[in-house]
């Protein structure tokens, strides 16, 4: 592309998923649907934590902040994107999307790293639970959340400012529906090696770091599971483990396919299907998995309903 061609921007459009009418209608129902969902059980789940006592142990310390994640980066992304479905003006300012992409970059490395720490946790809960308590202290738990949102604000603020000295772009549309790194590296007149290759070692490294950790506590996992005497004792730990493992593989299994493999942007009605599967779908999935699969919680959540009822009952 000639250089005449390229020019500062101050504002971008994101194409967003589909221009045909009959299908934008569908997909803002749907999607207005998903993030309904995605709302309210979120923000249950970290409601129920805090009331219920007996949800307040280290594992649910972290579910609480899971959620938040999750939440937020949807909510970053969706209420947009609702809007683009229904309105012909797609454009956002520069700066609306470079802060979409610095927060939105923020909640994923986050989470990369939460799901890993909450492995860590299974991992101590079943090898070592007499000393469970004791290891999990409320000292650590919070440095290891905290550690978790310092290496994601690390690893954006990086992103940003090597995407922040682009100084002009082809175009200012970009074949997407949110401001992603890829998408908008694509659009740069000056050479993005640097920014690409920065992001692939990064996304690589972090799935290798937390992949590792996930994997070596899970195969001591599964050896102390196998160990146990007690089928029920077995049962009851293979079912506490499956929630946290259907959530790492939906939620790793997406951003290994989008960030993680070298070209990735060749495919760029692919990767939005993707995109679609882990900004909008797994926000929703993952409170539902450790409620559905989880006894403590459809407890916790049974006697909340019927406190709630009894207090009705007393005060019409």
């Amino acid at each position: 592309m000639g250089k005449e061609n390229c020019s500062t921007v101050t504002e971008f459009v994101l194409v967003g998923l589909t221009d045909a009418l009959e299908l934008r209608v569908l997909l803002f129902l749907v999607l207005l649907l998903i993030y309904g969902v995605t709302f309210l059980a979120n923000l249950g789940m970290i409601a129920l934590i805090q009331v219920s006592s007996r949800l307040h142990t280290p594992m649910y310390f972290f579910l609480s902040h899971l959620s938040f994640v999750d939440f937020y980066y949807s909510t970053i992304i969706v209420p947009k994107m609702l809007y683009n479905i229904l309105n012909e003006d797609k454009a956002i300012s520069f700066l609306g999307c470079m802060v979409q992409f610095y927060l939105f970059c923020t909640c994923v490395v986050t989470e990369v790293f939460l799901l890993a720490v909450m492995a860590y946790d299974r991992f101590l809960a079943i090898c070592n639970p007499l000393l469970y308590m004791v290891s999990m202290s409320p000292k650590l738990r919070i440095m290891l959340v905290s550690g978790c949102y310092l290496c994601a604000t690390v690893c954006s603020l990086t992103h940003l400012s090597l995407a922040l000295e682009i100084p002009s772009y082809r175009s200012n549309v970009i074949n997407h529906f949110f401001c992603d790194l890829p998408p908008l590296l694509s659009l740069a007149c000056s050479d993005v090696t640097m920014n690409e290759l920065l992001l692939y070692i990064v996304a690589t490294s972090n799935e290798v770091i937390t992949i590792v950790i996930i994997l070596t506590s899970y195969l001591f996992i599964v050896i102390t599971i196998l160990r146990m005497h007690s089928a029920e004792g077995r049962r009851k730990a293979f079912s506490t483990c499956a929630s946290h493992l259907t959530a790492i593989v939906v939620f790793h299994g997406t951003v290994l396919f989008t960030y993680c493999r070298p070209g990735s942007g060749n495919s760029v009605d692919t990767d939005k299907v993707a995109s679609v599967f882990y900004t909008v779908v797994i926000p929703m999935l993952n409170p539902l998995i450790y409620s559905l699969r989880n006894k403590d919680v459809k407890e916790a959540l049974r006697k909340a309903m019927a406190s709630k009822m009894f207090s009705w009952r007393i005060f019409p």
